[in-house]
């Protein structure tokens, strides 16, 4: 590993970062202890203090506990948008002694059925609007479901505009196996002593790769540990910080950044859970907000608001993010109005987060940043496994606290994923990148298939899975196209069976993954072609259709 990065690491911290040996929910205890009346939470003006935090969060994992019988080590579902009931869900459910698995709101049936089955969880966290997919499930593996209202933690009085889901009134299902979260609470049940340790897992955050359904990432606490307080430190995070949270907790950027972080140090987070600019604006003019973690495509859209300058921004020092390079032009325009330049990062679901993050006071645009506390990374031959040498482009592998234990119930998965090196045990990235002079890691293309839509991952591999269900579908292959304003889209390419041909339109194959799977994954383009291109050995040739897809994008337009 190259040393060259330490001459730009980050001035006054240490090379070496040493993480407590506990149990992530014991930052809760500290912060309730240190700041009880602080607000750690506020939610369309309705604060939730660090005390009452800790209050409910026990609350709920004694009913886990005492009433539907989870037990350490359960994993336990947790499906709901940005909101104080998902916050108090996970702590909750780190409290239970058992295991959080974090999904995607916007996640269909069929979707949530492979997420419930392969991890076992008989007990599911969900909100409103989640419930009318999740339902057909109650009564065969899930047993029993908490189901919460957004509404029951909002000032009732706000002005600020809501999403209808947020502001939806309590619905009174009294569906059999499930409860009322407010029900759960009243019942003050109290949870037995916290036993899992650092050691112990504390989250399955579900990452798809190029080839079958999405896999459960083990992470355990010391992993959860480690890179949130590796936010804290390379961002000077402490009890009197506040931050605009808009990307989704289920994610493992905001997961830590935005929820964990804040909660270790004593700091105050005010929630957004569907992007709006205006009221993003709003909220840092209102409570004098100091810091937001953004994706591009957010950014850009907060800089073409054209009553941007109405608002008072002064107190906005930090903008950081990542996912997606943030364009030139774009980088420069908010860095006038913040004053400071933007801060890309780089992780995955695998390794909770950040191994990458540029230096704040010397980051470069467009670039991942340095490898983090603890943490060796490097460029391999994808064929080879071995280092290549610097500007030289390969595949980034890494080593440190902060890679996962490996993928649930999939020990074939988990031993592709990993390489040895020098003695150390290597992550396998599937991106492709390369470090320049100054030991700054920059990413070329993605080794494995992955779209960037608007900042959610989609992986093209379970796209297709799903679309081979259609009666009319003999191959489909799923590429990235070109998108204004999400960055990328979905698009498939499809050979229809010989019987559907001239029945079925490419709007008709739209409409039926619009319904079977999440919004983001769904494809708003299909275009249909008489045969894949394949290999000798009979696999589809993505990478060709791809490569005509951009060339077909950057064509100029004809008159």
């Amino acid at each position: 590993m190259s040393q060259k990065h330490f001459d730009f690491w980050p001035v006054g911290l240490p090379r070496n970062l040493t993480a407590p040996a506990t149990n992530v929910f014991y930052n809760v205890e500290v912060s309730a202890s240190r700041y009880p009346n602080k607000p750690y939470v506020i939610y369309f003006e309705a604060p939730l203090t660090f005390a009452r935090f800790k209050d409910e969060a026990e609350r709920l994992a004694g009913y886990l506990q005492n009433d539907l019988g989870v037990q350490a080590g359960d994993r336990v579902l947790l499906v709901m948008q940005n909101s104080p009931q998902f916050i108090l869900g996970y702590y909750g459910i780190l409290r239970a002694n058992a295991v959080v698995v974090p999904v995607n709101p916007m996640s269909v049936t069929a979707e949530l059925e492979h997420y419930v089955e392969d991890s076992g969880a008989k007990v599911a966290l969900v909100t409103q609007e989640v419930y009318p997919q999740l339902q057909p499930l109650i009564g065969k593996q899930l047993q029993h479901v908490v189901l919460a209202a957004y509404s029951d933690y909002i000032n009732p009085s706000t002005t600020l505009r809501m999403p209808d889901i947020v502001s939806a009134p309590r619905q009174a299902i009294a569906d059999r196996n499930v409860t009322l979260w407010v029900n759960a609470l009243e019942a003050k049940r109290t949870p037995g002593p916290l036993t899992m340790g650092s050691e112990d897992l504390c989250v399955i955050p579900y990452s798809s790769g190029t080839t079958g359904r999405p896999k459960g990432c083990m992470l355990t606490h010391h992993n959860v540990m480690h890179t949130l307080i590796t936010n804290s430190y390379w961002f000077s995070g402490n009890a009197d910080t506040s931050q605009l949270v808009v990307l989704p907790f289920f994610h493992v950027t905001s997961m830590q950044g935005g929820m964990n972080a804040p909660m270790y140090q004593g700091g105050t987070i005010v929630l957004m859970c569907r992007w709006d600019r205006e009221v993003a604006a709003e909220l840092i003019q209102r409570y004098k907000l100091m810091s937001w973690t953004a994706i591009s495509t957010m950014v850009i859209d907060f800089l073409a608001n054209p009553r941007l300058n109405e608002y008072d921004l002064s107190s906005l020092v930090r903008v950081s993010g990542g996912g997606a390079a943030m364009p030139a032009a774009v980088g420069e325009r908010l860095q006038q109005l913040v004053g400071s330049p933007y801060i890309e990062g780089y992780g995955l679901t695998e390794t909770i987060a950040p191994t990458h993050v540029n230096p704040p006071d010397r980051p470069k645009r467009q670039c991942l940043g340095i490898p983090i506390f603890n943490t060796d990374s490097r460029i391999i031959d994808p064929d080879t496994l071995q280092e290549v040498p610097q500007g030289t482009v390969g595949e980034i592998v890494t080593h440190g606290p902060q890679v996962f234990q490996g993928y649930w119930r999939n020990p074939e998965a988990t031993e592709a994923a990993f390489i040895h090196l020098d003695g150390k045990k290597f992550f396998r990235t599937g991106d492709l990148g390369y470090v320049d002079e100054d030991g700054y890691f920059f990413l070329v293309d993605r080794l494995k298939r992955m779209i960037n839509c608007s900042g959610f991952k989609v992986w093209p591999a379970e796209v297709e899975a799903l679309m081979y269900q259609h009666p009319a579908i003999q191959e489909a292959c799923v590429i990235a196209a070109k998108d204004a304003h999400r960055g990328e889209t979905v698009k498939a390419v499809v050979v229809l069976r010989a019987a559907h041909k001239g029945k079925v339109s490419e709007a008709d194959i739209i409409e039926w993954t619009r319904q079977n799977m999440a919004t983001y994954k769904h494809p708003r383009i299909v275009e249909f072609v008489e045969s894949l291109p394949k290999s000798a050995t009979g696999k589809v040739q993505w990478r060709l259709l791809q490569e005509a897809e951009l060339a077909r994008s950057a064509a100029p337009v004809s008159n």
